[in-house]
């Protein structure tokens, strides 16, 4: 059966500028030794095999190597705890590859999945900056990068991120983030926000 999801997504990493791997089709390593990241996906509209998936909110949790391409990920799931046991199957195959799309693309890159946790997460946005919480060890904060136009300052053409092809640069200004054994924090680390669109 065909699925689709839609909304927002918000992304913080533990590069020091704007992660290489998006513009270069992962073919330049990460500003740090490891690649650490954390994918936020808020759900605004969807379904999966007759799952509705309207206002569920999910992360996924990175652990790569600086060149990412090299493959050997760990990758871990969260999703928000109000997801019942259908939405967290729904997602958990998604993710997985097994149904096709965008996720399909980050299977050969997976050495180990860690499994599927749930928290509260909460995605907010006051004043254009938005804040993303994931229980009480994860919490990042960013804005959309505006040139002098006023305009959101875009990465297009991203045809190696399951976020892509479009993505607005949103630099976090505080960052701390701690799931499943992976951690990384600080301010002004590589962040991005911007819609995205799945479907198979």
């Amino acid at each position: 059966m065909a699925w689709n999801l839609s909304g927002m997504y918000y992304e913080n990493c533990s590069c020091t500028a704007t992660c290489p791997c998006t513009w270069s089709l992962m073919q330049y390593p990460a500003t740090t030794d490891r690649c650490n990241a954390n994918l936020a996906f808020a759900i605004e509209s969807g379904e999966i095999e007759g799952t509705d998936m309207s206002g569920r909110s999910f992360a996924l949790i990175i652990d790569a190597p600086a060149l990412m391409s090299e493959g050997g990920w760990n990758v871990g799931l969260i999703i928000d705890d109000g997801a019942d046991e259908a939405q967290v199957a729904a997602l958990g195959a998604v993710v997985s590859g097994s149904l096709g799309g965008p996720p399909a693309a980050l299977g050969p890159l997976l050495a180990n999945f860690m499994g599927i946790e749930q928290h509260p997460i909460s995605i907010t946005t006051v004043d254009g900056e938005h804040t993303v919480t994931i229980g009480d060890s994860t919490s990042f904060t960013g804005r959309p990068h505006v040139n002098g136009s006023g305009d959101v300052v875009e990465l297009h053409g991203v045809d190696a991120h399951p976020a892509g092809p479009v993505m607005g640069v949103a630099p976090v200004s505080t960052s701390s983030v701690s799931l499943m054994g992976i951690s990384f924090g600080g301010e002004g680390l590589s962040g991005f926000s911007n819609p995205f669109s799945w479907e198979a």
